[in-house]
C-alpha cells in the first residue's frame, strides 16, 4: 500500500509526461532538509522561507536547486513512496516462503501492520503523500509502481488492492486524527480487516 490510491499508488501509470530532472547533490541535501522540517513541525512550517532559514541561506537561492514548491513537495513525496515500498516488500518477504502471496493472510497481515507502522511513524509526511493528487509528473519513473507492488501482489488484483488500500488509509487517518473512542481496540478492528481479504 503505497500513496493516495492504487491508481495512485497502485500503479496505472500516468498520462502526463515526466517533467522529473536529475538533482545535484545540494537539491538532494534540501530535500533531505526539507523532510526533517516537515516532520518534526509539519506542513504548515514547510515554506520556502523557513527550509531556507534553517539551510543558513536566502529563499530565493533555493530556487537555483528546486524550480518550486511542488517540486520540494514531489521529491518529499518521492522519498516517503521509496521508504514505503522497501517496508512493505520486506514484510511480505519476511511473511511468505513462495512467490504467490495473494489471499495469503500471514502477507496481508504483515503488510497492513506495515502500513500501519509507517504511517504512525510519519503523521505529517503521510497526510502530504496523501493530501490532494498525487504529482505525479515530478515522480521518478516506477516509484509508485514500486510502493503499489506489494499490496497488489498480497491482494491478487488491483481492484483487491485499491478496497485493501481504501481500508488501511480509512483506518490509520481515523487513528490519527483520534477519531476512534478511547477505548478502542483497534488492533482487534485491524484484524478483521485483514481477514476479509483472505481468500485461503
Amino acid at each position: 500500500m503505497s500513496s493516495r490510491t492504487p491508481t495512485r499508488s497502485g500503479g496505472s501509470g500516468s498520462s502526463s509526461p515526466a517533467a522529473v530532472v536529475a538533482r545535484s547533490a545540494r537539491a538532494d541535501e534540501v530535500v533531505v532538509a526539507a523532510r526533517r522540517l516537515l516532520e518534526e513541525e509539519g506542513a504548515g512550517a514547510l515554506t520556502m522561507r523557513r527550509l531556507a532559514e534553517r539551510l543558513g541561506i536566502k529563499a530565493p537561492s533555493l530556487y537555483k536547486h528546486l524550480p518550486d514548491k511542488t517540486a520540494l513537495e514531489a521529491a518529499i513525496i518521492a522519498t516517503g513512496l521509496e521508504e514505503a515500498a522497501a517496508r512493505f516488500e520486506q514484510a511480505v518477504d519476511s511473511a511468505t516462503t513462495g512467490v504467490d502471496a495473494a489471499g495469503d493472510g500471514a502477507a496481508i497481515s504483515a503488510l497492513a501492520a506495515a502500513y500501519r507502522e509507517f504511517a504512525l511513524a510519519h503523521p505529517h509526511l503521510y497526510r502530504l503523500m496523501h493530501n490532494g493528487p498525487l504529482p505525479r509528473r515530478h515522480l521518478p519513473a516506477g516509484v509508485e509502481d514500486r510502493a503499489a507492488a506489494s499490496v497488489v501482489r498480497v491482494a491478487g488484483s488491483r481492484p483487491r488492492a485499491r478496497a485493501l488500500w481504501a481500508f488501511a488509509h480509512g483506518m490509520v487517518m481515523l487513528e490519527l486524527d483520534q477519531r476512534f473512542p478511547p477505548d478502542a481496540d483497534l488492533d482487534a478492528a485491524w484484524e478483521a480487516g485483514v481477514t476479509a481479504f483472505q481468500t485461503g
